[in-house]
């Protein structure tokens, strides 16, 4: 509360900033630099610091879990925090940082009748001080992010009773453990368009209209993939599949 009193107040502090040019000089009061409270040095460091976007994926073994108990998808996401409040502020060599970030859980992917629990994240790409400055971080090891997103999974999973520890040593033997934690590139604060389709896609609806195509003769709803442009034309499947005019409504209530 003092130092918001006491933000942009002359009498409280000020530096004197002179052009070496030309002579002109003015006063610039300091600022309270606190985040929440005092709205203008508030709006000017929301704007300060680039984000990324994350994805955190769980091997199909133990998909079903979140489909039969819709409570673990709470707990998956939490999982997704935690290992990124434990990861960033040692990604900067500081353990007295805060990072920040947006999750969003989904339970679909390309195809929506194929049950994908996963979890979406815009993501501070840095940490913030106790000041309220923003501190970027170097490149991520998305590979030491994903092995400790694992860990937090299978522990959670572990103290919840769906798995066993005879489990957790059958998955440690796999070559690829089936848990992956996917970074994105970097957005620059000044790339709104960027942000806002980042966060457009994080809430997407289960199904795209643009991709569903009804075919009366067959009576069928034909839905493509959004990547089968990219698959190579040897592949049989063509990237389509045909579902009965109602299926999308029941697969939409997963």
């Amino acid at each position: 509360m003092v130092h918001f009193l006491e933000c942009g107040d002359l009498h409280a502090g000020f530096a004197r900033v002179r052009c070496g040019e030309c002579g002109n000089e003015y006063l610039l009061a300091y600022s309270c630099k606190g985040r929440h409270f005092c709205p203008s040095c508030h709006q000017k460091r929301t704007v300060e610091f680039a984000e990324c976007h994350m994805t955190f994926s769980i091997p199909k073994i133990l998909r079903p879990y979140f489909l039969y108990d819709r409570k673990l998808l709470a707990d998956l996401s939490r999982c997704a925090w935690e290992a990124i409040r434990f990861f960033m502020p040692c990604a900067v060599d500081e353990q007295a940082r805060q990072p920040s970030a947006i999750l969003a859980t989904q339970t679909f992917g390309d195809f929506p009748d194929r049950y994908h629990p996963h979890v979406h994240g815009l993501v501070a790409d840095g940490v913030f001080t106790e000041q309220g400055d923003f501190v970027l971080a170097p490149q991520l090891d998305a590979e030491k992010l994903t092995e400790l997103f694992r860990h937090k999974v299978l522990k959670m999973l572990l103290a919840r009773g769906k798995i066993t520890r005879e489990r957790i040593r059958m998955m440690d033997g796999w070559n690829h453990s089936g848990f992956h934690v996917h970074c994105g590139p970097r957005i620059h604060p000044d790339d709104r368009q960027a942000m806002e389709n980042l966060a457009a896609y994080i809430v997407r609806a289960t199904f795209s209209q643009t991709r569903m195509q009804y075919c009366p003769e067959k009576g069928q709803v034909v839905y493509r993939s959004r990547t089968a442009g990219n698959r190579e034309p040897t592949t049989p499947w063509n990237g389509s599949r045909p579902w009965s005019p109602t299926y999308p409504a029941r697969a939409s209530s997963w």
